[in-house]
Protein backbone atom coordinates (compact mmCIF):
# COMPACT_ATOMS: atom_id res chain seq x y z
CA UNK A 1 0.00 0.00 0.00
CA UNK A 2 2.23 3.13 -1.31
CA UNK A 3 -0.15 5.70 0.03
CA UNK A 4 0.94 4.86 3.74
CA UNK A 5 4.14 5.52 3.32
CA UNK A 6 5.07 8.67 5.08
CA UNK A 7 6.77 10.28 2.64
CA UNK A 8 3.19 10.96 0.59
CA UNK A 9 1.73 12.00 3.66
CA UNK A 10 4.49 14.59 4.56
CA UNK A 11 4.59 15.73 0.86
CA UNK A 12 0.74 16.39 1.20
CA UNK A 13 1.18 17.90 4.38
CA UNK A 14 3.83 20.47 2.58
CA UNK A 15 1.37 21.29 0.17
CA UNK A 16 -1.88 22.06 2.36
CA UNK A 17 -0.09 24.31 4.33
CA UNK A 18 0.75 26.48 1.50
CA UNK A 19 -2.67 25.94 -0.12
CA UNK A 20 -4.17 26.75 3.26
CA UNK A 21 -2.28 30.11 3.52
CA UNK A 22 -3.13 30.94 -0.53
CA UNK A 23 -6.69 30.67 0.34
CA UNK A 24 -6.41 32.98 3.47
CA UNK A 25 -4.49 35.32 2.00
CA UNK A 26 -6.80 35.50 -1.38
CA UNK A 27 -10.01 35.45 0.31
CA UNK A 28 -8.59 38.33 2.80
CA UNK A 29 -7.39 40.64 -0.74
CA UNK A 30 -10.70 39.69 -2.26
CA UNK A 31 -12.15 41.32 0.80
CA UNK A 32 -9.71 44.73 0.33
CA UNK A 33 -10.55 44.75 -2.80
CA UNK A 34 -14.46 44.23 -2.59
CA UNK A 35 -15.16 45.13 0.99
CA UNK A 36 -15.76 42.39 4.00
CA UNK A 37 -19.78 41.94 3.18
CA UNK A 38 -18.22 40.37 -0.30
CA UNK A 39 -15.47 38.08 0.95
CA UNK A 40 -17.91 35.37 -0.92
CA UNK A 41 -16.06 36.44 -4.13
CA UNK A 42 -12.73 35.10 -2.48
CA UNK A 43 -14.12 31.71 -2.23
CA UNK A 44 -15.56 32.14 -5.96
CA UNK A 45 -12.36 32.74 -7.29
CA UNK A 46 -10.40 30.40 -5.48
CA UNK A 47 -12.79 28.04 -6.32
CA UNK A 48 -12.18 28.72 -9.97
CA UNK A 49 -8.97 28.87 -9.93
CA UNK A 50 -8.27 25.90 -7.85
CA UNK A 51 -10.35 24.04 -10.46
CA UNK A 52 -8.27 25.71 -13.19
CA UNK A 53 -5.31 24.32 -11.37
CA UNK A 54 -6.03 21.25 -10.85
CA UNK A 55 -6.93 20.37 -14.27
CA UNK A 56 -3.72 22.04 -15.68
CA UNK A 57 -1.44 19.79 -13.35
CA UNK A 58 -3.27 16.53 -13.51
CA UNK A 59 -3.42 16.92 -17.52
CA UNK A 60 0.23 17.84 -17.33
CA UNK A 61 1.04 14.38 -15.40
CA UNK A 62 -0.95 12.23 -17.18
CA UNK A 63 -0.53 12.86 -20.72
CA UNK A 64 2.77 15.06 -20.92
CA UNK A 65 5.61 14.78 -18.23
CA UNK A 66 4.58 10.79 -16.69
CA UNK A 67 7.58 10.86 -14.93
CA UNK A 68 6.15 13.14 -12.15
CA UNK A 69 7.06 11.59 -8.95
CA UNK A 70 3.84 10.52 -7.17
CA UNK A 71 4.82 12.72 -4.15
CA UNK A 72 4.52 16.13 -6.69
CA UNK A 73 1.37 14.95 -7.82
CA UNK A 74 -0.01 14.73 -4.32
CA UNK A 75 1.68 17.80 -2.73
CA UNK A 76 0.05 19.74 -6.08
CA UNK A 77 -3.37 18.28 -5.78
CA UNK A 78 -4.01 16.57 -2.86
CA UNK A 79 -2.43 18.91 -0.66
CA UNK A 80 -2.32 22.44 -2.33
CA UNK A 81 -5.35 22.24 -4.46
CA UNK A 82 -7.05 20.43 -1.75
CA UNK A 83 -6.32 23.01 1.13
CA UNK A 84 -6.72 25.59 -1.52
CA UNK A 85 -10.91 24.86 -2.99
CA UNK A 86 -12.90 25.96 -0.58
CA UNK A 87 -16.31 24.04 -0.84
CA UNK A 88 -16.87 23.65 2.91
CA UNK A 89 -16.75 27.89 2.79
CA UNK A 90 -19.17 27.42 -0.32
CA UNK A 91 -21.72 25.82 1.07
CA UNK A 92 -21.51 27.93 4.34
CA UNK A 93 -21.83 31.15 2.12
CA UNK A 94 -24.67 29.59 -0.03
CA UNK A 95 -26.62 28.49 3.47
CA UNK A 96 -25.79 32.48 4.59
CA UNK A 97 -27.91 33.91 1.22
CA UNK A 98 -30.89 31.25 1.99
CA UNK A 99 -30.86 32.42 5.92
CA UNK A 100 -31.43 35.49 4.56
CA UNK A 101 -34.00 34.70 2.00
CA UNK A 102 -31.66 35.83 -0.84
CA UNK A 103 -32.91 33.13 -3.40
CA UNK A 104 -31.55 35.39 -6.48
CA UNK A 105 -27.99 35.61 -5.11
CA UNK A 106 -28.01 32.35 -3.77
CA UNK A 107 -28.89 30.42 -7.09
CA UNK A 108 -26.01 33.06 -8.76
CA UNK A 109 -23.69 31.95 -6.66
CA UNK A 110 -24.40 28.12 -6.42
CA UNK A 111 -24.61 28.18 -10.43
CA UNK A 112 -22.06 30.71 -10.69
CA UNK A 113 -19.61 28.72 -9.09
CA UNK A 114 -20.33 25.57 -10.66
CA UNK A 115 -20.42 26.07 -14.25
CA UNK A 116 -17.22 28.99 -13.87
CA UNK A 117 -15.44 26.48 -12.16
CA UNK A 118 -16.20 23.76 -15.05
CA UNK A 119 -15.36 26.21 -17.18
CA UNK A 120 -12.03 26.57 -15.41
CA UNK A 121 -11.64 22.99 -15.43
CA UNK A 122 -11.81 22.60 -19.26
CA UNK A 123 -9.73 26.47 -19.59
CA UNK A 124 -6.60 23.94 -17.75
CA UNK A 125 -6.80 21.13 -19.35
CA UNK A 126 -6.57 22.85 -22.58
CA UNK A 127 -3.68 24.83 -20.67
CA UNK A 128 -1.97 22.06 -19.87
CA UNK A 129 -2.14 20.91 -23.54
CA UNK A 130 -0.76 23.11 -25.33
CA UNK A 131 1.88 24.19 -22.55
CA UNK A 132 2.83 20.63 -22.84
CA UNK A 133 4.23 21.49 -26.29
CA UNK A 134 7.27 23.20 -24.67
CA UNK A 135 8.21 19.79 -22.78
Amino acid sequence: MDWLKGRYAIAIAIGAVFGALSRFYGTELAKVIWGKDFGFYGTFLINVTGCLLIAYILTLATEHIRNISPELRLMTTTGFCGAYTTFSSYGLEARGFLEQRNITMLLIYLGGSAIVSMIAIQAGVLLARASAKNF
